[in-house]
């Protein structure tokens, strides 16, 4: 497991300075976003819950509140450090939230010199408050913003290929069907999970994942279309933060558009797989969403371009697909309708079926590369006799 993130929390009554506090956190792989709201008790409850190392508290819009916030937070959650910022705030008021307990101030927009030097200072903290250091898992969205490319085969396969602890959630929330690809009966779903929302821990994470092999769970999604109406981009931050400190490695199979739950669930993910196929609608698509990963404030060693169905028969070769969207591909898979349908259809992952098969070979370089740790992931054995064997504001969706 990966050490624990710098988790945040912010208080902003205006908008365009909880974007600009989003957007410089996103630039740092250290901070993870947890929550954000413009109410200072529902604020003030979700750092009593989930304690993260930080909460930032804008003092742009009515100062006094922010104010009594930081003393609150000082006083009752003190291993939460409270960071002060603001555009024009006063220099009394920068002053009295100092001394009501804020360890620093951060002028805004923030400079990625700044930003760098109060996480030093929040790791540190955080260090010196904590009884335990916590670890959490990887998180790794599997994404494409074009339907047909094959994103739940991807997911599946790179989430079964892996020999840690391992967790696939459906994000899918109003088509989802991973049960199919995994040969399982999915007794809950995600949406059970929301329902507790508040109350969610390890025993109730256990007991509405479904098993799918020794080491891998899924979280399904749910069978009816009118629950999703309920679940909220917060639910399913606490479901997220949640499975990180229960899995190794949590693979998200997401939704093809950039709404608000996909955007929280992007957010959240340590690496973005994001899967393509040779044809100018996709590749333009994957074009247009590394232009909303660089607006939200993603850095490109973030994102990783996966093809899926190369063939040789395709006038675009992979230099071509690199040079336009001026990013590497770290892999491609082998277009093979027949083996791929016969994977789902029998309801095993390719990598387990026939990890000998290009595609499973394939896949599992890839799972390798995103796991980037020896010994997590199956590798494929010498030939043998037998078989063997991871509410956002509306200008973000534009």
């Amino acid at each position: 497991m990966a050490t624990q993130p710098i988790t945040i929390v912010v208080l902003s009554k205006d908008l365009d300075d909880f974007n600009d506090i989003r957007t410089a956190l996103n630039t740092d792989s250290r901070a993870k976003l947890i929550s954000g709201g413009n109410d200072p008790e529902q604020v003030f409850e979700v750092v009593s819950e989930h304690k993260p190392s930080a909460a930032i508290i804008s003092l742009s819009a009515e100062g006094e509140q922010a104010i009594k916030l930081i003393r609150r937070l000082r006083e009752e959650c003190p291993n939460t450090a409270v960071i002060s910022a603001a555009k024009d705030s006063s220099a009394d008021l920068t002053l009295q939230s100092l001394r009501s307990g804020a360890l620093e101030f951060l002028r805004l927009p923030i400079s990625a010199e700044e930003l760098k030097l109060v996480l030093d200072r929040i790791a540190a903290f955080c260090a010196e408050h904590s009884e335990d250091e916590k670890k959490i898992g990887k998180m790794i969205a599997v994404f494409s913003c074009k339907g047909g490319c094959g994103t739940s085969f991807i997911a599946t396969n790179l989430a079964a290929a892996t020999k840690a602890k391992a967790v696939l959630v459906d994000l899918n929330l109003e088509a989802g069907d991973l049960p199919l690809f995994l040969g399982v009966q999915a007794k809950y779903s995600i949406e059970d999970l929301v329902q507790r929302h508040g109350r969610i821990d390890d025993k109730l994470i256990s007991s509405f994942v479904t098993p799918c092999s020794g080491n891998l769970d899924l979280l399904a999604a749910p069978k009816e279309v009118d629950p999703v109406e309920k679940i909220q981009p917060e639910h399913v931050l606490e479901v997220l933060q949640r499975l990180t400190e229960c899995y190794d490695y949590i693979f998200l199979d997401s939704q093809h558009t950039f709404d608000a739950i996909t955007l929280a669930a992007l957010d959240q993910a340590n690496e973005i797989v994001l899967v393509i196929t040779l044809d100018f609608p996709s590749i333009r698509s994957a074009q247009r969403a590394l232009q909303i990963f660089d607006r939200v404030g993603y850095p490109r060693e973030k994102v990783r371009i996966l093809v899926n169905r190369w063939s040789k028969m395709v006038d675009l070769d992979i230099a071509q697909v690199e040079e336009f969207l001026g990013e590497p591909v770290i892999g491609s898979i082998l277009s093979d309708y027949q083996t791929v349908v016969n994977s789902i259809n029998l309801g095993t992952p390719l990598v387990k079926s026939d990890p000998r098969s290009k595609i499973g070979k394939e896949i599992i370089r890839v799972a390798q590369l995103i796991a980037a740790k020896e010994g997590e992931v199956e590798e494929e054995k010498p030939k043998r006799s037998w078989n063997f064997f991871l509410k956002r504001s509306s200008s973000d969706k534009k």
